[in-house]
């Protein structure tokens, strides 16, 4: 009785210790978080170093196309073939349209400026683009990345009533996802980094390991472009990220969220 009453404490201690460290979150093949590797604004580095460097590491990334960039037109046949590499192509507006009445946001110019469109005609414009993808990729399920994380058009929040032609959505920052039960798969934050070094992004991938949740990264140019992240400390995260496969489950946003909501659903036990 004593040696049953022992073993009976321990299993009550190490499920409140995994579940405080947030790893009751069951995810795939017992891995002890997920990381979300994402991409803005349809960059030429992106094709250049990044896809490149995925590819050599067997990781999928998420890629959030400014439609009305000319990397897209340039060099389609370049992103049609990241897709049909298992990579993610998904929504970041037609123009990239932000609020230039948010403090910092003073180089966008009055024809870029959300706070001049309506709601309706802006969700008009994220529909169309998703049409557009679907013309590139032929994929129907989609995420969103909500430019500069503004989301209100004249002061009506667009991102809500579009809502319903995504899987999930990125909108704001943040770091490690603190509680997946209680993510709002349409309001997950990212972090997106700039000049840091690779043990800077390991951090953070080892956090989301110690709370047993995600961590989206959004980065733009790599190696290149603007807010850059060196080819170096990419090639860091990446190589790691493939060395621990078995810890941290490395996918596409667009994988990640359909099962995390699945499992957002069933009953924890």
């Amino acid at each position: 009785m004593k040696l049953a009453s022992v073993a009976a404490f321990c299993l009550i201690v190490a499920c409140s210790a995994a579940h405080a460290a947030g790893t009751a979150f069951p995810w795939p093949n017992g891995a002890r978080a997920a990381v979300s590797l994402a991409y803005d604004d349809a960059l030429g580095s992106q094709l250049d170093n990044a896809i490149p460097a995925l590819d050599r590491h067997g990781l999928k990334g998420s890629f959030y196309l400014t439609l009305a960039n000319p990397s897209l037109g340039d060099r389609l046949p370049e992103w049609r073939d990241a897709a049909a590499h298992g990579h993610e192509l998904g929504n970041h507006t037609l123009f990239h349209l932000c609020s230039a009445a948010v403090k910092g946001h003073e180089w966008v110019t009055p024809d870029l400026d959300l706070d001049t469109m309506s709601a309706a005609r802006i969700v008009a414009q994220v529909k169309l683009a998703n049409t557009m993808l679907h013309a590139i990729d032929g994929r129907t399920q989609r995420t969103f990345t909500v430019p500069c994380g503004d989301t209100k058009a004249q002061g009506v929040d667009y991102v809500a009533l579009a809502k319903n032609e995504f899987v999930a959505i990125k909108s704001g920052g943040g770091g490690v996802v603190p509680d997946m039960t209680a993510l709002d798969p349409y309001a997950v934050g990212v972090t997106a980094p700039q000049g840091v070094t690779g043990a800077q992004l390991i951090a953070l991938v080892e956090e989301a390991g110690r709370r047993g949740t995600m961590i989206n990264f959004t980065f733009h140019g790599i190696g290149g472009d603007y807010l850059t992240t060196s080819t170096q400390a990419h090639e860091e995260l990446l190589a790691y990220l493939a060395a621990h496969r078995d810890a941290y489950w490395t996918d596409t946003f667009l994988n990640i969220m359909t099962y995390v909501k699945a499992n957002q659903r069933r009953p924890r036990r």
